[in-house]
């Protein structure tokens, strides 16, 4: 079943990360699989079954995966699209007081995870429609908060770590993403953003069994980017169309 193997890759992935040790720009590293487990374990039940799309986000948000342990987990998706109402929240070690962990209770909307998950709602209707034949992972199961240049806290991707650290970060990242591709057997892979694609490119083109998904690139719906902020959707779903993901 594809939802135990799924779980299987993401736990070892989940402890293999927790023993990472980070320096600044990341000042707190929160792992939602670890404290969210419960969620990312309720989501795992729609991995079953072969998949035609993969799609691969960056690493959590702050209030999506980072409050629920799902992908892109923004809260009123999770409860109203995904239909999970209940998950078990542990609190991380150390938090910043300004991104708290509040679970289902966050009053945050992650904007990213509200723009996806609200297209594919658009165009399937439902989740069971959505994920016949899609699924969504991210690609690093962590969130890094830490300090800009001008002082302010923001979280930061993966890309902005310092290099050696990346590098042993993205190794592991890479051995599950591949794993959990040859387990869903997808044609496409979806990197959300440049830094998913970039990584699925680097890891996926010559290390599949199974065959060669072909592996494309859409727009991230994050508010950080400004291409983003004026339809988003219509953009995605252009680039989806374009490269024949999408009829």
């Amino acid at each position: 079943m594809n939802s135990i193997t799924i779980l299987r890759i993401y736990q070892r992935l989940c402890d293999d990360v927790g023993r990472l040790k980070f320096s600044l720009p990341a000042e707190f590293v929160y792992n939602p699989l670890a404290y969210a487990w419960d969620g990312f374990r309720q989501y795992a039940k729609f991995s079953e079954g072969q998949k035609r799309v993969v799609f691969v986000g960056i690493n959590p948000g702050p209030w999506g995966m980072a409050q629920t342990g799902i992908p892109f987990g923004e809260v009123k998706a999770v409860r109203e699209f995904l239909g999970i109402e209940r998950i078990k929240i542990f609190q991380p070690e150390d938090t910043h007081v300004s991104y708290p962990v509040d679970g289902l209770e966050c009053k945050r909307s992650e904007v990213s995870g509200k723009r996806l998950w609200g297209l594919f709602q658009e165009k399937f209707g439902s989740p069971e429609n959505f994920f016949a034949e899609n699924f969504v992972l991210n690609y690093c199961p962590l969130l890094f908060i830490g300090r800009s240049e001008k002082g302010s806290i923001h979280n930061i991707t993966p890309d902005k770590l310092i290099p050696s650290e990346r590098d042993e970060l993205c190794e592991l990242c890479d051995e599950a993403l591949i794993e959990a591709v040859e387990t869903l057997r997808p044609d496409f892979v979806v990197g959300v953003g440049t830094f998913a694609y970039q990584r699925a490119k680097s890891s996926l083109e010559y290390s599949l069994t199974y065959g060669h998904p072909d592996i494309i690139k859409i727009l991230h719906p994050s508010p950080a980017n400004p291409q983003a902020n004026k339809d988003w959707a219509g953009k995605a779903t252009s680039q989806l169309k374009s490269s024949g993901v999408w009829q």
